[in-house]
């Protein structure tokens, strides 16, 4: 999962990432938004919802398994839970990560 934190590090930098609830929706709603990402500790309510507006949006959401909050807050220096990657390029480079590292961890 390094890879996967790298890269939203530079999508970070680059200003391509919306922190948090009402700006991850927000992006949904303007749609901006390419792919959403929460870390294994957001709460069920914040998860419900976002789940809900990704398929009214028809936005792909990733849970990600193996990133709590404090490291996904380390890796784009915002405190956050929930992120809303607003650029189809990093979209598609995390999906290629975060499945490159989910079949590691099958193996």
């Amino acid at each position: 999962m390094d890879k996967v934190l790298t890269l939203l590090g530079f999508a970070s930098k680059a200003g391509k990432l919306s922190y948090g609830f009402d700006a991850v929706r927000t992006s949904l709603s303007q749609k901006k938004s390419k792919l959403l990402l929460l870390a294994n500790d957001v709460s069920p309510k914040s998860k419900k919802e976002i789940l809900f507006f990704g398929d009214k949006f028809s936005v792909e959401v990733i849970d990600l398994e193996t990133i709590d909050m404090q490291t996904l807050t380390h890796a784009v220096g915002r405190k956050c839970g929930i992120l809303s990657v607003n650029d189809q390029s990093f979209a598609q480079g995390l999906v290629a990560a975060i499945n490159a590292g989910r079949n590691l961890n099958d193996k």
